[in-house]
């Protein structure tokens, strides 16, 4: 019978912190919960998620020495720790920098592992020489050989280099054109600095040539800060810019369903959203048109389809049926513009019925707009784009009968307001059509301006107002949306229905 040994081993707690020595762990988890809380703390790892993974817990401790050792302290130039094969090349690295990256953290760690027996030793002295006053020079380590096998193809060689060089310069110079690729290495390599890096490169260059790889990058890397700022770049320019290029032609169906969703959204009036939606739709059937045509072009080549059925109600375009119904047809108002919608046969015939229709009520009952309950989502809407060559900027809106000028005007070279006034018929030259002779119109409305200001979006508003207008001051104006910022151009967007009086 063997004596049990009364000197069994107890377990040792291991503590961290600022003013404890590090003592690295022959097992990853010892059993020792207390233990491994203080050490998660103190690492600013997740306890559930160092349960789960302990080997997150040894990368989190060395990254965490590495990066405070390293932090502003220059590259000696000394023979490279790590020689790292990917894209069929040989980068030569050093400990410090390489934990910085999560993935070659992990694969140099294994490479040690399975280089030595005793690995446990090979840390304690790869730590020991990062302690400050303690040893002054850095003892001999083996060289070590790692790989790296990339499968995405949106990462290049020139950007995986611009990725490694990051890893020992805060500041790499990147432009627009590389910094996909560098996101990706960034990706790949696991560091995140970098990665946040890209992102606002990324954001402060949205362009109509790069929304769409820049939205699909946020999307394949769930980035959610990188594609709301898509969404949020095209809800503005969607109509003044991507909308006259044949970048337009790029926008992904899905983030162009999110953009005409979206109460922001930004246009001169319905009509003009509207001809963009048309041009998108004509460049998704013609590839092989390289500019932008004219509208009597888009117009014809849907005139040419079948008479016996809409475009929308044909194979064609029953898919894109989402995204027009986000448009609100009723605040199309000019009969010339509902005559060329009958003519190219793109609505069906109901859609058409119902919104000929409710202008016939509208004006039947004085104006009363029976049809919209919402001014979120339902609101006839206008707007101004207002540049820096402006000092006033104006249009005269015509609707049943009631005429008004949508106005912005520059104080100085930060403040600006924006309002919409009632106008009288005979002071305004106008396309043939009704007057209304009511002295007052019960208006609801509300006055939005958005700017994009050192790449944050700045936005302005007032309430939901209602009011009623007539013809002298000061029932004549609405309620002044006054704003100061260094940002241009302005996008002032006048959302409005007339309630029932």
């Amino acid at each position: 019978m063997k004596m049990l040994n009364p000197r069994r081993a107890r377990l040792e707690r291991r503590m961290v912190g600022s003013t404890n020595r590090w003592r690295f762990p022959s097992k990853p988890f010892s059993g020792d919960l207390l233990g491994l809380s203080q050490r998660c703390k103190a690492l600013s790892v997740d306890l559930d998620e160092a349960l789960k993974n302990p080997d997150r817990l040894c990368v989190s401790q060395i990254q965490k020495i590495f990066s405070e050792t390293s932090k502003n302290k220059p590259v000696q130039s000394r023979e490279a720790d790590v020689i790292l094969e990917c894209l069929g090349s040989r980068w030569e690295l050093h400990q410090p920098q390489l934990f910085q990256s999560d993935t070659l953290s992990k694969l140099y760690l294994m490479a040690l592992a399975q280089s030595t027996k005793r690995p446990t030793k090979e840390l304690e002295s790869l730590l020991r020489a990062q302690l400050p006053g303690k040893i002054k020079e850095r003892p001999p380590t083996k060289k070590m050989i790692i790989s790296l096998k990339i499968n995405d193809p949106v990462v290049t060689k020139v950007a995986f280099a611009m990725a490694l060089k990051s890893l020992y310069l805060s500041q790499v110079e990147m432009n627009v054109n590389d910094v996909l690729a560098v996101l990706a290495s960034a990706h790949v390599l696991q560091f995140s600095s970098l990665f946040q890096r890209c992102v606002a490169v990324m954001m402060k260059g949205l362009t109509p040539s790069t929304i769409k790889s820049f939205y699909l990058a946020g999307c394949k890397y769930k980035e959610e800060q990188l594609t709301t700022a898509c969404e949020k770049w095209l809800e503005m320019n969607l109509v003044p810019l991507v909308g006259t290029q044949i970048h337009l032609r790029k926008i992904p169906q899905e983030l162009l369903h999110r953009v005409l969703r979206s109460p922001r959204l930004f246009t001169f009036n319905e009509f003009h959203l509207l001809k963009t939606l048309l041009l998108w739709v004509f460049l998704q059937l013609n590839p092989k048109v390289q500019t932008v045509p004219v509208q009597e072009t888009v117009l014809a080549f849907f005139t040419s389809f079948s008479r016996k059925y809409s475009f929308l109600d044909q194979d064609t375009g029953q898919s894109l049926v989402p995204l027009f119904l986000c448009l609100r047809l009723h605040g199309i108002i000019k009969g010339k513009n509902l005559e060329e919608l009958r003519h190219i046969n793109f609505f069906p015939e109901s859609w058409l019925i119902r919104v000929t229709a409710n202008h016939y009520h509208a004006l039947e009952s004085g104006g009363d707009m029976a049809h919209v309950k919402d001014l979120t989502t339902q609101a006839v809407r206008f707007g101004l784009l207002f540049n820096q060559e402006y000092t006033t900027h104006s249009e005269v809106i015509a609707i049943y009968g009631f005429f008004f000028e949508i106005k912005g005007v520059r104080h100085d070279t930060t403040s600006y307001s924006f309002y919409m006034q009632r106008v009288r018929h005979s002071d305004v030259v106008c396309e043939h059509g009704p007057v209304s002779l009511r002295a007052e119109r019960l208006v609801k409305y509300e006055i939005r301006a958005q700017t994009l200001v050192d790449g944050q979006w700045q936005e302005f508003r007032t309430n939901q107002i209602t009011q009623k207008f007539g013809f002298s001051k000061p029932s004549c104006k609405s309620h002044a949306l006054k704003i100061h910022t260094v940002g241009l151009p302005i996008y002032a967007s006048f959302s409005f229905i007339f309630p029932m009086s």
